[in-house]
Order: structure tokens, then sequence, then C-alpha cells
């Protein structure tokens, strides 16, 4: 989420237009970063997961998604976005299998050792 906030402010430092400033999509990436990493809870990975599904989504609909992926909009725009994309995809993966991991593994309070 990390990476994916970084090539939002690559996309943002190029000149890539955004509805408000900062970025919103840099924002929500790095609240979640933070709320994954800190919060105790075996579901907040899955939190991470959604971010990255949400952020991928918006890419894929968004008019300039593609072209700034296809270097279309210029160099600035195509390695933000390729650093952002693989940001978000990373998160998305990642939060899935760490979620899948906490749910398939007994947690602390049920240990009765």
């Amino acid at each position: 989420m990390i990476g994916g906030a970084a090539g939002i402010g690559i996309l943002w430092a190029s000149g890539v237009e955004f509805p408000m400033i900062p970025p919103p999509g840099m924002v929500i990436l790095l609240t979640v970063a933070a709320v994954v990493a800190f919060a105790p809870w075996r579901w907040t990975p899955g939190l991470g997961a959604f971010a990255g599904l949400f952020v991928t989504v918006g890419f894929l609909i968004s008019p300039d998604g593609i072209p700034n992926f296809q270097g279309d909009n210029g160099t600035g725009a195509q390695i933000g976005t390729w650093i952002q994309m693989a940001g978000v995809v990373t998160a998305l993966v990642a939060g899935i299998i760490a979620t899948r991991e906490n749910y398939t593994q007994p947690s602390p309070s049920h240990d009765h050792e």
C-alpha cells in the first residue's frame, strides 16, 4: 500500500490532475497501511486487500488508467502508474494470503496449552 501511495505521489508530481490535494487514493492507502501495520485484529490484512482491490478497480475504470500505464501521458505518469499498480496488486494478493492464514490458524486467545 505504501508503494501504491508512492506511485500516486509520482503521478501527482508528474502533473496528473487529482480531484483533491493531497490525492484521496494516497491518503486512503497510507491510512489503511497504518491500520494493517498496527491494529491487532485478525481481519486487518483483509482491509489491505480491499484497499488494493479498490484502487485496482479505480485504475481499470479510469479513462486515464490504461493510457498512463502504457506511457501515453508521459514517462512520469507511466512510472507512477507502474509503481502504484505494483503496490496495490501486491497489497491485494498479500492481504488475501495473510487473512486466510490468520483464519486457518487458531487465534492466540484459543490456545489451551
